[in-house]
């Protein structure tokens, strides 16, 4: 999953422009996918719900084969809207996907969930290497420029496919989730929930934001592609490559730690952009970039657990996702539209103000911590 997301980084804003009319659409097919993978949030877990994982991870797959039809279709005919169509349906299958990791908690101890949830994202040190060199390697391979890079996407999810028809994971338990649970109303109104939410939703909007413009900024600077694939590659590997110690970060030194160094490195990714146009400045920014997500939205994952049993999960974390995936959705729309219209040093100047709220809402959260209990009369 992360290998077609990471192909589709280094290579839908590029293909957008090849194909859209109007160039300011050219991030379009990018944001489909990431309102598809928000609009899919909630109901997909609901389902899962009540079929179980399995099978809503198969049923993403077909879904999943049928975009990457419509994106291959759409490519051979220089269709912008078919293309579209092909990267909604991949962000249907990272909608259900992103519950990896919650599959992953569900099937360990309790002292290893934080791990648990590090080890799955450490799956995309895979997707850094297999999808920019794919997208890379596959766009020249047909007659028609980029058609590789599509029918790369339908292999990809065959073998998926197999993946999911090998795994064996828990059907849902027989519970009845009337009894000893709260309303949405009562866990989202929780400052652990608020804040643990917030920081998934603003390291992932800050990333998307920064990652989706990036590459077209590095065409308007003449960068060859394969300039763009080595530099998405690095963002990937630092957005994955610290999920092998960001859990045992997380037990050493505290979730609210880890997830301010991550708005920190952030902070120095923007200082970065600025600094410089050559390859090597992009580089350092994004792989900076990929490791403020990382420690920001695991912490954040593992930050949400604490706030739900495992009754309330399916909403808890619909909603939680459903946030997140709003927010990365809007960061994908605003970016070529930021970019064409007011330039790359704007685009990262719009990213301060979130970067700021999410360190106020870990400040509020430390107050809310220390206020001392008070009864009522």
């Amino acid at each position: 999953m992360m290998s077609v997301n990471s192909l589709m980084v280094t290579s839908a804003a590029i293909i957008g422009s090849h194909l859209a009319t109007n160039k300011a659409l050219a991030t379009l097919p990018l944001a489909l996918q990431f309102v598809a993978v928000m609009l899919t949030t909630i109901p997909a877990s609901m389902l899962m719900g009540k079929i179980g994982r399995k099978l809503g991870f198969l049923l993403a797959t077909a879904i999943g084969l049928i975009g990457g039809g419509c994106g291959i279709v759409g490519i051979y005919l220089e269709s912008f809207s078919l293309f579209c169509i092909g990267t909604i349906g991949t962000g249907i299958y990272t909608g259900f996907g992103n519950y990896f990791r919650f599959a992953a908690t569900e099937v360990s101890p309790a002292e290893r969930k934080n791990t648990a949830i590090s080890y799955v994202l450490a799956g995309g040190v895979l997707a850094a290497v297999i999808g920019p060199n794919l997208a890379n390697l596959s766009k020249d391979v047909f007659a028609v420029t980029y058609l590789g890079i599509f029918v790369s996407v339908v292999v990809l999810y065959l073998f998926n496919g197999i993946n999911f028809l090998c795994m064996k994971l828990p059907r849902p338990a027989a519970r009845d989730f009337r009894q000893n649970t709260r309303s949405m109303m009562q866990i989202a109104s929780q400052p652990k929930f608020i804040v643990a939410v917030a920081s998934a939703a603003i390291g992932y909007a800050v990333m998307v934001l920064l990652m989706t413009a990036t590459p077209l900024e590095m065409t308007h600077q003449h960068h060859q592609f394969s300039d763009v694939a080595f530099v998405i590659q690095w963002h990937v590997l630092g957005m994955f490559v610290p999920s092998f110690f960001t859990g045992h970060l997380i037990n050493r030194f505290g979730t609210a730690r880890i997830i301010l160094c991550g708005s920190g490195l952030m902070l120095v990714c923007i200082l970065l952009n600025f600094s410089g146009s050559t390859v090597w400045h992009f580089w350092s920014a994004l792989l900076l970039l990929g490791v403020g997500w990382n420690f920001m939205f695991i912490g954040g994952t593992s930050l949400l657990t604490e706030a739900y049993s495992p009754e309330e999960s399916a909403k808890s974390q619909a909603l939680n996702d459903f946030v997140v995936f709003t927010a990365a959705a809007c960061a994908s729309f605003s970016a070529g539209a930021l970019l064409h219209t007011l330039g790359w040093q704007l685009v990262n100047y719009a990213v301060v103000p979130l970067i700021a709220a999410a360190l106020c809402a870990h400040g509020w959260l430390w107050l809310n911590g220390r206020r001392p209990v008070t009864t009522g009369r």
